[in-house]
């Protein structure tokens, strides 16, 4: 499957996937201004693209994945600069999908504790409680069939 992200990512630049990238390339590819990815540079110490000769940048591979990760938390998840700033310094600088994923089921594990100590009331929807233990299984399935997966590389 790499191999074939690769040859995608080749036909498509005319670069290899481990290539370096120019700031006009990666605004490209992330559909964001050059402007954002330099803001991004000063909020973010984890970003720091090579300066060669009149301060022109060229990214990394794990620079451009990082900044996508910056980039759907921000634009899709709804994340504020500051919480993607928390949450780089609780992962050490790595936003993996299993990062994400452990920050979440505590807060789960917690709401369904809560539902657990409100099932006395009958007034409480049983709908609700099933739908969400049900939920929080198939996130502690995700997160662990993620771990094993990451432990395999």
């Amino acid at each position: 499957m790499g191999e074939i992200a690769s040859m995608e990512e080749l036909r498509r630049t005319g670069k290899s996937s481990a290539a370096f990238r120019t700031i006009s390339e990666v605004a490209s590819d992330l559909d964001v201004p050059q402007h954002v990815l330099r803001f991004w540079e000063t909020k973010f110490a984890q970003v720091k693209p090579l300066k060669r000769g009149g301060g022109r940048r060229y990214y990394r591979p794990e620079d451009v994945d990082l900044l996508r990760r910056i980039r759907t938390l921000l634009y899709e998840n709804g994340y504020t600069i500051r919480g993607v700033q928390k949450l780089l310094r609780e992962t050490g600088g790595r936003i993996t999908d299993i990062a994400l994923i452990e920050r979440a089921v505590p807060a789960l594990i917690e709401t369904e504790i809560e539902v657990e100590a409100e099932a006395e009331n009958p007034a409480n929807d049983i709908r609700t409680q099933v739908q969400l233990r049900r939920l929080l299984r198939e996130l502690v399935e995700v997160r662990d069939l993620l771990k094993s997966r990451l432990h395999r590389r």
